[in-house]
C-alpha cells in the first residue's frame, strides 16, 4: 500500500509525527511510505525502514508555487492514501493534485474543499495525540494507544559519559535561555561528563559563548560542534549522550526519541502540548507567568521574565532529581 506523507516543516514537530507514522506501519502492514517535507524533517525520518522516496519541498522557492505544487504532485503519482501533517493550503493543493482519492487533513478552508477527509482535531491536548488522531482517521479499530518517539538514526557511542547541551532554539530568541546559565550548569558536572555543546548554524556565536564562560573557569573537557554537524550527525551525536540539558527544541525530541535522560526549560511555549513525549526520565524547568503561554518568537513586552527567571541552580536540581 502507497501512502504519500507531508511532514511538518520543524524538525521537533517532524520526530513528533513519528508515532503517528508507526501506527500507519501497524495499521496498513503492507505500506509503503513516500515522505515530502522540508529538508530537516526529510534528513531526520528519510531512515525509516517503509519509506521508498523521501522528498524535500522546494516549491515555496518557484517563481510560481501554484505551479511547482502541480509539477511535483504529478511527478509523485496517486497514491492509496495520503495525509498531510502541515495545515496548509499548498499541502492540501499537493495531495489533491495527486489525484489520490483518499486524502486525510486537518480541517481548514482549503481542505474542505479541496479533500476527501478532514476531521476536526483538538488543539488542547500534546502534539503528538494530535498527529495520531489525524492519521487514524479511517481506522475504525485503532484503541488510541500512541507509542513512543522513535528515530532510525544509529546513536554514537560515546567511551565516556557525556552531557550535551543546547542552547539553541530555531523558532527565536524568546525560547532560549541564557548561554552563561547553560555554561554553569554544565561547568557544575564536568567532573561527571564530557561536555558536548550542540547548536544549529544561527547558534555558533551562542555556542562560542557558552565555550568562552567554561574556559574562564576552568573548565577544558569539552568539545563545540555548533554548526558543524547535519542533520543526521547531530541526531546521532545527541543519541550517544548520557544527559541532555535544553531549550524547548527539535534536539530536545531527538534526545526524547533516544530516550536519553532529558532537563528541557521552557519560556513562551505550551508545555502541555510540546513536552518529551512519553519519556520517564525527563524533567521540565518553567516558571507560570500571567503573560504566558504568548508563542512569540521574541518576548513582546522585552522583559523576557519566563526565561530570565529561572535560575541554573533550579536547573542542576533537576538534573540531580533524574539521579545524577
Amino acid at each position: 500500500m502507497k501512502i504519500l506523507i507531508i511532514l511538518p516543516n520543524w524538525l521537533g514537530d517532524a520526530i513528533m509525527a513519528t508515532p503517528a507514522i508507526e501506527l500507519l506501519a501497524i495499521y496498513y502492514p503492507h505500506a509503503k511510505f513516500t515522505f515530502v517535507g522540508s529538508f530537516v524533517s526529510i534528513e531526520a525520518l528519510k531512515h525509516h525502514p517503509l519509506c521508498e522516496k523521501a522528498v524535500v519541498d522546494e516549491t515555496k522557492k518557484a517563481t510560481n508555487r501554484f505551479l511547482a505544487t502541480y509539477q511535483l504532485a504529478r511527478s509523485l503519482g496517486e497514491f492509496h492514501l495520503a495525509i498531510s501533517l502541515r495545515d496548509q493550503l499548498h499541502s492540501s493543493l499537493l495531495l489533491r493534485f495527486t489525484g489520490t482519492v483518499v486524502c486525510v487533513a486537518r480541517r481548514a478552508w482549503h481542505s474542505m474543499f479541496l479533500l476527501s477527509h478532514t476531521p476536526n482535531i483538538p488543539k488542547n491536548q500534546h502534539l503528538v495525540k494530535q498527529y495520531a488522531q489525524l492519521v487514524m482517521t479511517n481506522i475504525d479499530n485503532w484503541d488510541g494507544h500512541v507509542q513512543k518517539l522513535s528515530l532510525y538514526i544509529k546513536p554514537k557511542k560515546f567511551e565516556k559519559p557525556t552531557l550535551g547541551i543546547n542552547a539553541g532554539a530555531t523558532y527565536g530568541s524568546a525560547k532560549r535561555w541564557y548561554p552563561e546559565r547553560f555554561a554553569e550548569v554544565a561547568a557544575s558536572f564536568a567532573e561527571q561528563f564530557e561536555i558536548i555543546i550542540f547548536g544549529g548554524p544561527a547558534e555558533v556565536e551562542m555556542a562560542k559563548e557558552i565555550e568562552s564562560h567554561l574556559r574562564s573557569w576552568h573548565v577544558e573537557n569539552y568539545i563545540n560542534i555548533a554548526g558543524k554537524t547535519n542533520i543526521e550527525e547531530l541526531c546521532s551525536n545527541i543519541g550517544g549522550c548520557s544527559l541532555f540539558i535544553t531549550n524547548d527544541s527539535g534536539p530536545m525530541h531527538v534526545a526524547t526519541a533516544y530516550e536519553v535522560p532529558t532537563v528541557a526549560i521552557f519560556g513562551p511555549t505550551k508545555y502541555k502540548e510540546t513536552s518529551p513525549w512519553m519519556h520517564a526520565k525527563s524533567k521540565i524547568v518553567r516558571h507560570e507567568m500571567d503573560c504566558s503561554p504568548c508563542m512569540k518568537r521574541e518576548c513582546p513586552l522585552k522583559h523576557h521574565e519566563c526565561m530570565k527567571s529561572i535560575t541554573a541552580q533550579e536547573v542542576i536540581r533537576a538534573v540531580k532529581e533524574l539521579g545524577f
